[in-house]
């Protein structure tokens, strides 16, 4: 496996305080040193520049939106051999540590050697099903807040679907987990690990732009608890809680000023070599086996009513 997870994303954005607000409400903790910059419990990164910034790559839709994305590798071998497949696409550049390059869609994207670490000393508390009962004379958690572990996913909308699927697939060696036929794929960074890290989607007469960016919580009550935090907060609700059928997760969307929208998941499967992706069809039901529109209201605890 080269590729392991999410590493850094960049965000160009036309309103820095709001997003830094955002950012901390999230959960996120800010990088020691660094100006509008954040980390998840793992060490996975989000930075926030100004739109304008000479820092940034240019854009591939207007407006506050992901920049660049950092892919980490495990070492330095396994940083070579996915260099040497990325020399050919457009964009190529090395630089100290890493190198980059754009893919189809128009995202640039670089890699490096990992810097996350596990955190430690991370509490998860066991579930109980019929018959098998691991949580015993302990109640399960309530969050008031939540603190994301890492960046789990990233979703575009893409142009040039099969294109793009094959840049991930013979550049950054990417697995196909699931799609959905003539219309998206989930891929997963290697061979074994979770459901998808990268989910491309083509839609009639939609351009090129981001979807979404998911960041994984410890359980269900975290994916609740950070919810209704981000509605305490005034920040909306794009659809959630709820759960996928296709990642057996459980989600809340809450729409982000970077454009887009920030996502707390948890519970996806984890997949294997012996996996064999399948082919579904692309419906409401196939996204969701059931969500809450709204969220839920922090003061209620019911179906929050957007304000009109």
């Amino acid at each position: 496996m080269s590729i392991i997870g999410i590493e850094r994303l960049e965000f160009g954005v036309a309103a820095l305080d709001r997003c830094t607000r955002f950012m901390t409400d999230f959960g996120l903790r800010p990088l020691a040193g660094e100006d509008h910059q954040f980390t998840t419990l793992s060490g996975a990164q989000v930075a926030l520049y100004p739109l304008d910034s000479p820092a940034l790559p240019a854009a591939f839709e207007p407006g506050s939106t992901l920049r660049r994305m950092t892919w980490g590798v495990a070492d330095t071998a396994a940083l070579r051999a996915v260099i040497a497949r990325m020399r050919s696409q457009p964009g190529f550049a090395e630089d100290a540590d890493g190198a980059s390059c754009r893919d189809p869609n128009g995202m640039t994207l670089r890699v490096r050697v990992t810097q996350q670490q596990a955190p430690r000393d991370l509490q998860v508390t066991p579930i109980n099903q019929w018959g098998d009962m691991q949580r015993v004379d302990t109640p399960s958690p309530v969050y008031e807040r939540a603190s994301p572990i890492n960046i789990g996913h990233v979703v575009f909308f893409v142009e040039a679907l099969a294109a793009t699927e094959r840049f991930y697939r013979d550049v950054m060696g990417f697995e196909v987990s699931d799609r959905y036929v003539d219309r998206a794929v989930f891929l997963r960074a290697g061979k074994r690990g979770g459901h998808h890290n990268l989910f491309l989607l083509q839609l009639p007469q939609k351009k090129p732009g981001l979807n979404h960016v998911a960041f994984t919580v410890r359980d269900i009550h975290e994916v609740i608890g950070g919810g209704i935090a981000m509605n305490r907060a005034r920040w909306s609700t794009f659809i959630g809680p709820g759960r996928h059928p296709i990642s057996s997760a459980y989600f809340w969307y809450v729409n982000s000023p970077t454009g887009g929208a920030f996502e707390y998941y948890t519970n996806e499967d984890y997949l294997t070599e012996n996996w064999q992706p399948r082919e579904l069809a692309h419906s409401l039901t196939s996204f969701t086996e059931w969500a809450v529109e709204g969220g839920i209201d922090y003061d209620t605890r019911r179906q929050r009513k957007e304000e009109a």
